[in-house]
């Protein structure tokens, strides 16, 4: 009975409405809502988000899952897909140099180590992110971090997290010996000898000797803070045979022909130099920020009897810290640049970095959060670090480097293990990465010749 009054009731209304507006206007007016609803509201409705894939190490993916979750919970019209890649970031590069090399890659996203970045853009892999950010958005970022991201004056990654080599040191027992944290190298050398004398420790200095990617960036703070370089990245002039680098080479050697550092550090890493110095097994360390925290934990047997400074350096010189870290760039082959650019611009902002350092303990890349009171309540050393991060020994920013760092690696493991000579081995890494970057200058002035040729003919 209700419901054949509702439908009288309705069908008295429609024939009002029909003589108020005609059945011409009631006509357009339902074509008109029809139109929105196919092609505005059924479209809204049933459209498959945007997918952006990229890859990131297991450990890092773990610590970024939560923004991720919230940036898919915010953003319904894409779905961030990360593929967990294998701890070894050696691995992670030849992933992406592998699915470039084969055609197409399947990420939108590369999240990439400072070093990659001068061979992804001069392979042509990565997108100019140059016009994106604004000069007054680059200014809040480390510099370093900026300068890294940069190949040829453009630039094509967005700083994510910092990192910055920096030497730990056991406050403990530097107190003992009434001796305040060295600003170079032999105030280390002279600490560290006196108190494995006196049995404090049983190695002065660890370092990272092992053939590998580590042993470069450790290598560039040393020839930093002897004052050499090692290849200028505007003028190709490679310096690893100049005095200053023999001298590096010598004073690594020393500190194991001395017993400042055991034998087998020619064979260690990151870890195993962790692990040793937070068993008591060394007063002084060389290491990346990450250490703190583990050094620190419960179950260390150095909890807080640790140091931080800047790296040291030679009398009269200016140290430098080795950057690392981390940022974000857009594949050349992704089909959805303005999507992967939306996803930078969350993982990349202020606010996001804030939460994402005081989650998990690691480095902005923001100046400021250095210094954030919420940050310096959790974690104290930050002023240390920011301090490092402002002093940069840079990894050459050439197309070639990881053919220039394989020449190092291998010629600084033949003089520690004394294969060869201080000077043999960095005269013969000097010539082999001399060469490696002749070449290259000739590809580009063949490839410049060639252009005017064409701007000529076109005339």
């Amino acid at each position: 009975m209700k419901k054949i009054q509702f439908l009288g009731v309705l069908q008295k209304r429609l024939k009002r409405l029909v003589r108020k507006i005609g059945i011409p206007r009631l006509v357009g007016i339902l074509a008109a809502f029809i139109l929105v609803f196919q092609f505005w509201v059924l479209p809204a409705l049933t459209q498959q988000p945007v997918v952006i894939t990229m890859l990131m190490q297991g450990q890092d993916r773990a610590n970024w899952a939560p923004f991720f979750a919230e940036f898919n919970q915010k953003n319904r019209d894409i779905r961030l897909n990360v593929v967990e890649g294998p701890f070894d970031t050696n691995l992670v590069e030849n992933l992406y140099t592998s699915a470039f090399l084969l055609g197409d890659s399947p990420y939108d996203i590369l999240n990439m180590d400072i070093v990659w970045v001068p061979k992804f853009a001069a392979a042509g892999w990565i997108r100019d992110l140059s016009d994106r950010v604004t000069p007054e958005q680059l200014a809040k970022f480390v510099k370093g971090n900026i300068e890294g991201g940069k190949y040829e004056g453009k630039l094509y990654r967005i700083p994510t997290t910092s990192d910055a080599g920096v030497l730990y040191y056991r406050t403990d027992l530097l107190e003992k010996a009434g001796a305040k944290p060295p600003e170079t190298f032999e105030e280390m050398v002279n600490i560290a000898q006196k108190l494995q004398q006196q049995g404090d420790a049983p190695w002065g200095y660890l370092w990272q000797g092992k053939q590998y990617e580590g042993v470069s960036a450790m290598f560039v703070e040393i020839l930093e803070g002897f004052g050499g370089f090692w290849a200028n990245p505007d003028t190709l002039e490679v310096g690893l045979d100049r005095p200053q680098a023999i001298q590096a080479v010598d004073f690594l050697k020393n500190t194991i022909t001395k017993g400042i550092a055991p034998r087998g550090v020619v064979t260690y890493g990151e870890e195993e130099t962790r692990l040793l110095f937070q068993n008591n097994g060394s007063v002084f360390l060389r290491n990346w920020p990450y250490v703190w925290k583990l050094a620190n934990a419960q179950d260390s047997k150095v909890q807080g009897k640790v140091g931080i400074q800047p790296m040291v350096h030679a009398q009269g010189q200016i140290g430098g810290s080795c950057l690392g870290g981390w940022g974000l760039g857009i594949s050349k082959t992704s089909k959805h640049p303005e999507e992967a650019w939306r996803v930078i611009q969350y993982m990349t902002s202020e606010d996001t970095m804030k939460r994402f350092v005081l989650a998990t303990g690691l480095i902005p890349s923001y100046q400021r959060l250095f210094l954030d009171s919420d940050i310096l309540a959790k974690y104290p050393h930050f002023p240390q670090l920011l301090e490092a991060v402002q002093k940069p020994a840079l990894r050459p920013p050439i197309g070639q480097y990881a053919q220039a760092s394989d020449v190092l690696q291998r010629y600084l493991s033949a003089a520690f293990t004394g294969r060869m000579t201080s000077e043999q081995a960095m005269k013969a890494a000097a010539q082999e990465t001399r060469n490696i970057l002749g070449r290259f200058k000739s590809a580009q002035v063949s490839q410049n010749l060639e252009v005017t040729q064409n701007v000529a003919a076109s005339s």
